[in-house]
């Protein structure tokens, strides 16, 4: 099945307002498909809306919603429904991470990110797929990470909600693959966006990737039906690590990565 598979189809964007999310809706009215967009930020929703409509003459409807609420996922599909709207493609971007010492953080900043990166996706997960599984057609995609396949100190709990959203979304793609609904996990590595302002990422040196070469493949590889998707062949390589060396050593070796990259820790 070729890409023109978005062609027609309305698909949901969450975190839409900027980096890999705006990435996915632009390529996706590119694709010509009819835009969801939800974010925090109304302003920048409506801009790029605006511009997408007039680009590329589909349909894009903005609700702002900010999913760390417990009830947000409920009422975005209330609203969603409310406006005769159907989601065909669910894809969940939302999220956010910090590089810092486990107990740098605020446990308030900590119950925001399992909120997000999990509960979140996972509630909008169960809304919109019986709607799909009605219509015998549709997917979801998951942006996970690379930071998935791996404990990682200094990042211990975005990684480990990442871990998570990788297993919860190669699970529901064995679940419901004979019902034809695609659920691809997308992992991308670093990448240039907004995420490393909010994340502290202290990275010199580090090459990033572009937000819009991650979002091309992920829809690339929603096409081709995977499971799961590693951007870039170095990244990959570098999820193998833990099928061959112990995972006392994948664990000495990523702490060994990150403690130059955070804060010091207080005497």
């Amino acid at each position: 099945m070729s890409k023109e598979i978005f062609a027609g189809r309305t698909v949901l964007v969450t975190g839409a307002s900027s980096g890999i999310g705006e990435s996915f809706a632009r390529s996706l009215a590119a694709r010509g498909a009819h835009l969801i967009l939800t974010a925090r930020s109304q302003n920048k929703l409506e801009q790029i809306a605006d511009e997408l409509r007039q680009r590329h003459r589909i349909l894009v409807h903005v609700f702002p919603v900010d999913l760390i609420e417990p009830g947000a996922p409920q009422q975005l599909l209330n609203n969603i429904k409310a406006s005769g709207l159907a989601v065909d493609i669910l894809i969940n971007n939302a999220g956010f991470g910090r590089w810092a010492h486990f107990l740098a953080e605020r446990l308030d900043t900590y119950d925001e990110m399992l909120a997000l990166n999990m509960s979140a996706l996972v509630r909008l997960t169960y809304l919109f797929l019986p709607d799909m599984l009605a219509r015998k057609k549709g997917g979801v995609i998951n942006v996970a990470s690379t930071a998935a396949f791996q404990p990682a100190p200094y990042i211990a709990v975005y990684s480990a909600t990442k871990a998570f959203v990788l297993s919860f979304t190669e699970a529901l793609a064995g679940e419901y693959r004979e019902h034809d609904i695609r659920i691809l996990a997308l992992c991308p590595g670093y990448t240039d966006t907004n995420f490393n302002a909010i994340a502290h990422v202290n990275a010199p040196g580090i090459r990033f990737t572009t937000p819009e070469a991650v979002a091309e493949a992920g829809l690339n590889a929603f096409v081709k039906n995977k499971s799961y998707l590693v951007h870039g062949c170095p990244n990959y390589l570098t999820s193998l690590l833990p099928r061959i060396l112990s995972r006392d050593a994948v664990i000495k070796i990523v702490a060994n990565m990150f403690k130059g990259k955070v804060a010091p820790w207080p005497a």
